[in-house]
């Protein structure tokens, strides 16, 4: 990497989330006097990182096309009850049964698309509608009972790590953001994807379908619910009505706070991943030093209003810089 690569790095918002990611990171090794740096210290801050990366990049997908999902905990949760009910009471195959929650809640991400789409009403709206549904329908699969008697192997592969340090179950998180990385960035999709939550007009105008952009934008937050669903199934201890209810704050958390823009046309996959390790980070802290846990959505919430505001100042700066660097065009005209 070349030195000019390097500053450029530095002075982006991933390379600011990196330091802030090492401070905390160091901070939290000398106030835990060391034993952060213990393998099965590292391996639990890994594995309680996979799913918070995962709905991170849900949500940030919904991001780039100027989209909102509120349906983020919904749709993993139910997903993830329908594979603890499947294999438990009705015998289902653990490979069938993760396959079909993967399937329902990659379905769940499509009629969201859909019904935006075919309705014109705003995500939000659409989204919060299709939450509370799927909350209903997570609390009439499980009730009040904890689904936990699912085969072990399968709760054997949620804990293994390799060499004791690295959870399989994170490596599937980072392979989820690399695969949407080349999605978006080196498939025509993913590239329409991008322009046409930057720019609809433009994008339209060019033969770029915006309706189609949503649904895909949509299909894809499900699919990578799907897989949060299946990781979520593998690492906990059992599956209730309760599981993705906490997971809207930090779903959008970690995309605001690693750059995304509320307005579209943007794809910050490593600032997502970034922004999820701070997030866990504050939690540690929060664990290390004893205090309520309230203060980590006091912390993450302050942080996200601080991103959203630096966010429009910088894209408002980069306008009026754009305006004054624009030349004037004097348009004349003459008889020959």
């Amino acid at each position: 990497m070349s030195k000019v690569s390097i500053r450029r790095f530095a002075r982006s918002t991933e390379g600011g989330l990196t330091g802030i990611c090492v401070v905390f990171f160091v901070g939290l090794v000398i106030a835990s006097g060391g034993d952060l740096l213990e393998p099965n210290s590292l391996r639990v801050l890994l594995q309680f990182l996979a799913v918070p990366v995962l709905i991170g990049l849900a949500q940030m997908v919904v991001l780039a096309v100027g989209q909102l999902n509120l349906a983020v905990g919904a749709i993993g949760g139910f997903a993830a009850v329908a594979m603890g009910v499947l294999m438990v009471d009705h015998g289902v195959p653990v490979p069938l049964a993760l396959l079909i929650g993967f399937g329902l809640a990659t379905l769940a991400g499509l009629a969201n698309g859909l019904l935006v789409v075919l309705t014109r009403i705003n995500g939000f709206i659409v989204t919060l509608a299709t939450m509370t549904v799927l909350i209903g329908v997570q609390y009439r699969l499980v009730g009040t009972r904890t689904v936990d008697d699912y085969p072990q192997a399968l709760k054997s592969f949620g804990a293994y790590a390799v060499f004791g340090v690295l959870p399989v179950i994170f490596g599937v998180a980072l392979l989820v953001a690399v695969v949407l990385a080349i999605v978006l960035r080196r498939t025509v999709p993913g590239r329409q994807l991008l322009a046409s939550g930057g720019n609809p007009i433009a994008a339209r105008l060019s033969g770029i379908s915006n309706d189609r952009s949503v649904i895909l934008a949509h299909t894809i937050s499900g699919a990578i619910l799907g897989v949060a669903a299946v990781l979520t199934v593998a690492s906990s201890p059992g599956v209730n009505k309760s599981i993705g209810g906490d997971w809207l704050l930090p779903s959008f958390a970690a995309p605001i706070i690693g750059g995304a823009l509320l307005t579209g046309g943007s794809a910050v996959i490593l600032g997502t991943v970034l922004a999820a390790f701070i997030v866990r980070f504050v939690d540690t802290a929060r664990a290390e030093f004893s205090l309520e846990p309230s203060w980590v959505n006091f912390v993450v919430g302050a942080v996200v209003l601080g991103s959203v505001v630096l966010g429009q100042v910088r894209t408002r700066r980069q306008a009026r810089t754009q305006v004054v660097k624009t030349p004037d065009v004097a348009v004349t005209g003459g008889v020959a």
